[in-house]
Formats: C-alpha cells, sequence, structure tokens
C-alpha cells in the first residue's frame, strides 16, 4: 500500500504537537507567581486598590511589580566561582588511588595521601573525585554498587595502550593481531583457540586451551614468539579479559608493546578474524578431531605449518606465506588481492 498524502487537519496536528514537544515548559514557581498575578489583578478590578490587594494575596506590593517583569526565577548561582586550587599532579593521583580501589571515597583516599606527604584535607579530595566523575574518568561508587563484577571491568591497563587511530603494520613483526574462538570439538565441550596472525607476512599461529583466561594467554604469547620466522615487536588485542592481568604483564617483561582496540571496532582486528574463519571451516569443519587439548594441539600444530608453508593464499596471488615472506627481507614485496 503506497501513502500518497496524509488530510490537512492531520498534518496541522502535527505542527502543533511538535511545537508543544519542543517548547520548555514552565517552572512551578512560575506557575505560583502567575496565579497570585491575577488574583492581585482580579482584586483591583473588584475595587481595592493595589495596596489592599496584595494584602489580599499575601505578597507584597513591591514583590508583585518584580514578578510581573519576570515569572522566572533568577538563578541564584554566584557570579564568581571558587576556582580549583588542586593540582594537575594531586587530580593524577587521586585518579590513581581511585580507579586501583573504585569502591574507596574521600575518607580514604585523603589518609593515603597525607600519608605519603601530600598536604590535603579530605573535602579537596572529595570535590577532586566529583571533578573525575563529571569527566567520565571514574565511576560513582552507587554505578558499581548495581554492577555485577564491577572489580573486573576496572582493571586498570599499566602497559597496554590504546590503538592510535590510523595505525597500520608496515612491517612483519610489528602488530600481531591476537583473538580467540570458541568452538565445540564435541557438543557438551567448548574450548577456547587462541589465534595469531601477522597482517603483513600472513603467517598464523595456534593454541587450544580450555579457558579463555589471562594465564592462558601468557603462554599462547611464549608459543607464537617461538614459531613466528620473525621477531614480532608488537601485538595486537581487543578489550577482552583475557588479554590483561598476566598476558599483559607478560609483554611487559618480552619488551613488547601492547596495543588494544577502541571499543565496537571489531573491523580493525579484521585479519586475524578472516584466518580464524579458515580455522574454523577449514580445520575444525572438516576433521574429526580428539576432545583432549594434548593430541588436538598436535593437530592444529600441522595445519598451522600447511598454512604458514603449503596453503596457496588468494592475496598472495597463490603463494604460500612462507614463499612471501622472503620478498619482504628483499625490499621487492608483490601482493595480488584477490
Amino acid at each position: 500500500m503506497q501513502v500518497f498524502g496524509l488530510p490537512g487537519h492531520v498534518i496541522r496536528s502535527g505542527r502543533v504537537a511538535s511545537r508543544l514537544i519542543g517548547a520548555t515548559p514552565p517552572s512551578g514557581t512560575a506557575a505560583i507567581r502567575r496565579d497570585a498575578l491575577a488574583r492581585w489583578r482580579q482584586a483591583m478590578r473588584d475595587g481595592l486598590s493595589a495596596e489592599q490587594a496584595a494584602r489580599a494575596v499575601a505578597v507584597p506590593r513591591t514583590t508583585l511589580y518584580r514578578w510581573e517583569n519576570q515569572l522566572e526565577p533568577r538563578s541564584k548561582r554566584p557570579h564568581h566561582l571558587r576556582k580549583p586550587t588542586w593540582t594537575p599532579a594531586l587530580v593524577e593521583a587521586v585518579e590513581h588511588l581511585r580507579l586501583d580501589h573504585p569502591m574507596w571515597g574521600r575518607a580514604k583516599i585523603g589518609p593515603l595521601l597525607r600519608r605519603e606527604g601530600v598536604v590535603v584535607s579530605d573535602a579537596t579530595v572529595g570535590r577532586i573525585i566529583a571533578h573525575l566523575v563529571a569527566r567520565g574518568v571514574v565511576e560513582p561508587v552507587p554505578t558499581l554498587r548495581r554492577r555485577k563484577g564491577a572489580a573486573a571491568r576496572t582493571w586498570r591497563r599499566k602497559h597496554a595502550t590504546r590503538l592510535p587511530k590510523g595505525r597500520k603494520a608496515t612491517k612483519p613483526g610489528e602488530l600481531v593481531q591476537v583473538d580467540t574462538l570458541s568452538v565445540n570439538v564435541r557438543p557438551d565441550r567448548a574450548i577456547k583457540h587462541f589465534t595469531a596472525y601477522d597482517p603483513i607476512a600472513r603467517f598464523t599461529a595456534a593454541q587450544a586451551f580450555s579457558t579463555a583466561t589471562a594465564r592462558c594467554a601468557a603462554s599462547f604469547l611464549d608459543k607464537l614468539l617461538a614459531e613466528l620466522p620473525f621477531p614480532v615487536t608488537g601485538i595486537q588485542v581487543d578489550g577482552g579479559s583475557e588479554f590483561m592481568a598476566e598476558f599483559e604483564q607478560a609483554c611487559a617483561d618480552k619488551n613488547l608493546a601492547l596495543f588494544v582496540l577502541p571499543p565496537r571496532r571489531p573491523d580493525l582486528n579484521g585479519a586475524v578474524e578472516r584466518a580464524q574463519s579458515s580455522w574454523r571451516y577449514e580445520f575444525y569443519a572438516c576433521h574429526d578431531l580428539p576432545h583432549r587439548l594434548e593430541p588436538l594441539n598436535q593437530r592444529i600444530d600441522g595445519f598451522a605449518h600447511l598454512y604458514n608453508n603449503h596453503r596457496p593464499h588468494g592475496a598472495l596471488g597463490g603463494r604460500t606465506p612462507a614463499e612471501y615472506l622472503p620478498t619482504l627481507s628483499s625490499g621487492n614485496p608483490t601482493s595480488h588481492m584477490c
């Protein structure tokens, strides 16, 4: 059914409704003042003087004249506001303590700062916390209390940094993308498949674990560093909890740059996502695999060797990643996207 037009009364009613929705409703104080003014004017029309009518409505006459000029009450906000006296270093110290202890307020953070030799009052600490909450740097305690598992989501990243906008790898090992894949090797059991993929050399490495924890991710980091045939200097991950804690510390210990994707940007991890499709459909969907992790990981190593050394890669013009890698080192890479 097609509608080519609406009746005129419907259009007119819509215009009125839109104006009413966009209008600012009067405050309750303005309505009270308007009612007092109406009763005051009505009393004067009934023959009373302005002073007598003002006494009748129980409002001083000078106040009624002022209300006629301005119904809405004036703001009581002071013209000269108190300027913050804290230093950026103090704000940073309060922010660090609050992020490490999300439920603590000024009564706990203030004594901690004074114990470190910082001269600050609890009231100033409270104002700084309110300032950080207004900026969205920290969350208010009531919000954290209503949220299940809030302590796990307030982990402060000590080594990882946000992936800069437009940052892309230019050589092998500069930004190795790492992600996890959940696979059911049998109907009642799912395993966590860690995948590493280099978007420049097109090499992959993988390992299966029973759970996706930061300790498992740190163990997989050792495996990918040992198996990739080029030095790795940077790792790119999403914001999953498995890439925090022990994994982040392992990257710091190995002097690896760790970059975390911005929220809701899985497209920046598109290379490893595409590689995981190959793992899902060319490996898990095509083979009768063992359920135990040790023999499964042996089969995973075999497919990774096949992928890197024997499987033709469409983006490389039918060559394998192992055949393409020497062209990168010679300075004359050739790639054919298909």
